[in-house]
Parts: structure tokens; sequence; C-alpha cells
């Protein structure tokens, strides 16, 4: 449902936040995510007046993981911030979440090494939506939906005894809500360590924390 009529408002600011996901030719992702502020008129900074149309934010975090969510790449950039290149001299130290994965206290991890004075506020602020976003789009291309945890070594038979990797994780998809019980029969009604209707069992899924 939509939010309801407001009451009547002047817009004083816009933020907005994109995220793209790019399959590579050499198998790679790339996982694109820009931060905009734009202020609806002439606005004052410390640096001087930026004139309406122009935005006050524009950073990029280009990350490039491969099919277990590991980074083996960083790039940022900051094409405009309100201390001009002051701003852009954080970016490099982005390139120190290589090697930490998405799935695996990645936000956590993050935040301690960008954290305060390191990094850009706003580029480190980016990094929260990058597990949720690779996720939904391993989904249905790297990862069918249907099929059991990706993230564990298990033949094609085991990962069937397993719940798919998105239950369990929101209000919609709880074990005992109608979606599951419609669209996930099978699982229905069974929380982690309990068994499914065919007797197996649903194994308690840590991951669900580790990426924050």
């Amino acid at each position: 449902m939509p939010l309801s009529p407001p009451a009547p408002r002047q817009l004083r600011h816009s933020r907005a936040i994109r995220v793209e996901a790019f399959e590579r030719d050499d198998g790679l992702w790339d996982i694109e995510a820009c931060l905009t502020d734009e202020k609806p008129r002439d606005f004052q900074l410390a640096t001087g007046v930026r004139p309406h149309g122009l935005p006050i934010h524009e950073l990029w975090l280009r990350i490039t993981i491969d099919r277990t969510l590991s980074i083996v790449d960083v790039e940022a950039s900051s094409d405009w911030a309100p201390y001009g290149g002051l701003c852009a001299e954080s970016n490099a130290v982005y390139r120190k979440l290589i090697g930490l994965n998405l799935l695996q206290n990645f936000r956590r991890e993050a935040n301690t090494l960008l954290r305060g004075t390191a990094g850009c506020t706003h580029l480190t602020e980016l990094c929260g939506v990058l597990p949720t976003a690779a996720i939904q789009a391993f989904a249905g291309d790297v990862w069918k939906i249907e099929d059991g945890n990706p993230f564990k070594q298990a033949d094609a038979n085991a990962q069937r005894d397993e719940p798919p990797f998105q239950l369990g994780r929101c209000h919609a998809l709880r074990f005992d809500g109608p979606a599951v019980r419609e669209h996930y029969p099978r699982w229905f009604g069974h929380a982690p360590g309990e068994p499914s209707r065919s007797g197996t069992t649903v194994q308690d899924r840590p991951e669900t924390k580790s990426a924050s």
C-alpha cells in the first residue's frame, strides 16, 4: 500500500541511492552503488555556493565479487563532494574491503576498517547496501531460488534437504507464514532445527546475521 497523503510541506533535500549489478565476461560480478544528495535551490557550502541543479554529493562505490561473494577488487569515486579533492583523498582506503566476504560479518568489518576519519561517511554508508543487493542480483542467475543454501559445500541432493536461502530472513518469508505455506509448502511451519515434511532437518543458519 502507498503512504498516506502527507501534510502540506516543501521539498528541502533529496537523497538517492542506486545500486546496479553487472555480470562480467570474466565470470566475476560488479556491484556498483551511487549516493546522490541534492538541494532544490542554490545552497551555501563552506567552500562556496553550490548552484541548484548540481549535486552536493555524487559518490560511487564499485566492488567486484566472485560467486562466493568474496570481494576481489574495489574502486571508489567522489565525483561531487562539499570539499572537492579533500573528500576524494579517502577513496583509496576502500580497497581495504578486498578479501572480505559480503556474508561473513561484512558490515561489521567494513565499519571497523572505515569508521571515523579513515573514510567518507557516505561512501561507508553505501557498504551497508551491498550484501542484500548482491544476493538479489545472484537470485535466479547464479542461484536458483528454490534450491537450498548456496553457501554450504554439499552435493545436489544435500542442497535439496535444506530450505531455500531466502526463507526465514524476513517477515513475509517466515516459516509459519502464508507465503511459505503457498509457495514452499515443504518447509511450512518448521523453524530452524525442526524436521521438514520430508523428515529432513532445517539447519540453523548463522549466515542470516553474518552480514551485519
